[in-house]
């Protein structure tokens, strides 16, 4: 009996060994410094130049950009050219009775300038609204960069957490597999039954599948990364939290929520847009006045007129009123009021969503602490425990299954922790893009900003051009 507690012991010591070993790995893994693989703020860099949706987000925005321009050519003359030429077959009746027949050659060119004096406001007020779609898209591009940033960051932490679960699990089948040929070798002795037998195998099988449920979720987690990132991790090191970046206290979070959240300052730009579009459509209502210039000149080669060329040119102002046009018009002015209420409602609504998010994120982080805290005081009580079945397996008051139960409990203890750890950053990062802060400037990435700025000046005046800008 002593022979076969000293068996039992023997392993439990090894189990406990190992446990230990897994703790310091796997609890270290989302906190500790690493000297060599790639970092949380170098993953977050790669996502903020390459990801996909970012730049396809970038492009949209340098599409909104030429708003700008094609409202500011209402300022602009428009100049059109024309030419015209062709054949003509004349066939005259004379008072003699004779025929006369010709093909003449006529041919026309002129060029006409046309240049807009006053439209009931109508270019002024489309720029301002172009130049509102500009600010309210790059509102919108940050609230799309914050979220490619968490979701890379959400990537990285869950293969650096499903890589040290999958290790736990590994270690946890070792284990078993050693207990189970223990226990085969006890019960060719006859010391044990062959429900000893059983549980251990039950015991092992169930570790194979939780090692293979592991290794499934790192290998989902592995391609996440790579589409969110652009490359495949490799010695991920240990990612740490923002605290240093987060607001003290909850009202000061939602306060920066409300007052800066990309997403509220984007729905307050569109409300401005709806705004000022109810002064475009009004402006059909008004008068319209352009100055035209034009200039031809026409060449006839039929000898019966007295000129065989004219040349003209004109300056003409014209002035128009509508006086009614089925009530189009009218229409569309309604219709921009009706979406300029909808689009301060849409406001509202955007920013009471922004006050429960930065709660939510709020209280999250706070709950991730204290979860961490718990699972740590958990996995050292499971530990205590597990010494404590080692210690009585020992003097053979403790069977094989209960070292087993207790292992149990030590590895369900670590993977708990594993995940309040990767949960912990993930809460720092969701609130701070809950408050509108998650961006490169914040974070002090090792990576060039995108100013949008730059392409809206580069084409804001453009008068002409068929090539889009080098820069950004």
């Amino acid at each position: 009996m002593a022979r076969h507690a000293a068996n039992i012991g023997h392993v439990a010591r090894r189990m406990l060994r190992t446990g230990i070993c897994l703790g310091v790995v796997t609890c270290a893994a989302l906190a500790a410094p690493a000297a060599y693989g790639e970092n949380l703020p170098e993953a977050l860099a790669k996502a903020y130049q390459t990801n996909p949706q970012l730049n396809a987000e970038r492009a949209r925005q340098r599409a909104t950009d030429e708003n700008v321009p094609q409202a500011l050519a209402g300022y602009r003359p428009q100049i059109v050219a024309s030419l015209s030429a062709g054949l003509q077959a004349v066939r005259n009746l004379l008072p003699d009775n004779t025929i006369q027949s010709a093909t003449l050659k006529p041919w026309t060119i002129g060029v006409t300038v046309t240049q807009t004096l006053f439209n009931g406001f109508k270019t002024a007020n489309s720029v301002r609204v172009a130049e509102l779609q500009v600010q309210s898209g790059r509102e919108a591009l940050r609230n799309v960069g914050q979220g490619v940033l968490l979701d890379a960051v959400t990537v990285y932490t869950n293969v650096l957490a499903n890589q040290s679960l999958v290790e736990a699990q590994r270690a946890n089948v070792a284990f078993l597999q050693e207990t189970l040929g223990i226990t085969q070798k006890r019960l060719n002795a006859g010391d044990v039954t062959p429900t000893d037998t059983a549980q251990a195998e039950a015991r092992l099988s169930r570790g194979r599948a939780d090692l293979n449920a592991a290794e499934v979720n790192l290998a989902v987690s592995q391609a996440t990364y790579t589409q969110v990132i652009g490359n495949a991790p490799s010695q991920l090191r240990p990612a740490e939290t923002v605290d240093r970046l987060l607001p003290r206290s909850r009202d000061d979070a939602t306060g920066m929520a409300f007052r800066g959240h990309p997403a509220v300052m984007a729905a307050s730009f569109d409300f401005d847009v709806a705004t000022t579009s109810i002064r475009v459509a009004e402006s059909s209502l008004m008068p319209t006045i352009t100055l035209q210039g034009s200039a031809s000149r026409s060449k006839q080669s039929d000898p019966t007129l007295g000129t065989f060329g004219t040349d003209q040119a004109s300056v003409t102002t014209q002035l128009t009123q509508p006086i009614y046009d089925g009530g189009m018009a009218a229409s569309q002015t309604r219709q921009s009021k009706e979406i300029a209420t909808q689009s301060r409602q849409v406001l509202d609504q955007v920013r009471n969503q922004a006050r429960t998010a930065a709660v939510g994120a709020w209280v999250a982080n706070e709950g991730a602490k204290i979860a961490v805290t718990a699972s740590e005081a958990e996995v050292r009580a499971a530990t205590v425990a597990l010494q404590g079945v080692q210690r009585e397996a020992a003097g053979g008051q403790r069977t094989t299954v209960d070292v087993l139960n207790a292992q149990q409990d030590l590895i369900l203890a670590k993977a708990r922790l594993i995940g309040a750890q990767r949960d912990r950053v993930i809460a720092s990062y969701t609130l701070l893009s809950a408050i509108g802060r998650l961006d490169v400037k914040n974070l002090g990435l090792n990576t060039p900003d995108y100013l949008p700025e730059t392409h809206y000046h580069q084409v804001r005046d453009a008068w002409h051009g068929l090539r889009t800008p080098s820069g950004q």
